[in-house]
């Protein structure tokens, strides 16, 4: 079994918030293919990376996982480029760990 867990930004790179149906959409996407999935979406996350030797970026971002008993490279592929143009991100994160049900 995998869990598959990915990151999404609130905001754009200009501060605007993403609408709501965004997440709405995701949660729905992952649902059909997945049978449920986990959204964490109350609490952001606040991601932090350098940019430059003299500059910190930051994003408010939101945490979605779902369940599978087969990893699907090519449709994570997919869809993780689908992501990136809806959120007009340069890269979406999305992993995924091998885990056993206790």
């Amino acid at each position: 079994m995998h869990l598959i867990q990915l990151l999404l930004p609130l905001h754009d790179n200009d501060g605007r918030p993403f609408s709501v149906s965004y997440f709405t959409q995701v949660r729905r996407d992952l649902t059909d293919r997945f049978g449920g999935v986990t959204a964490f979406l109350r609490a952001p996350a606040v991601g932090l990376w350098k940019e430059s030797a003299d500059y910190i970026d930051r994003d408010h971002v939101v945490m979605f996982e779902a369940l599978a008993e087969q990893l699907d490279r090519d449709w994570w592929t997919l869809y993780r480029k689908q992501l990136q143009n809806k959120f007009r991100q340069d890269e979406v994160l999305i992993w995924a760990s091998t885990i056993t049900k206790l």
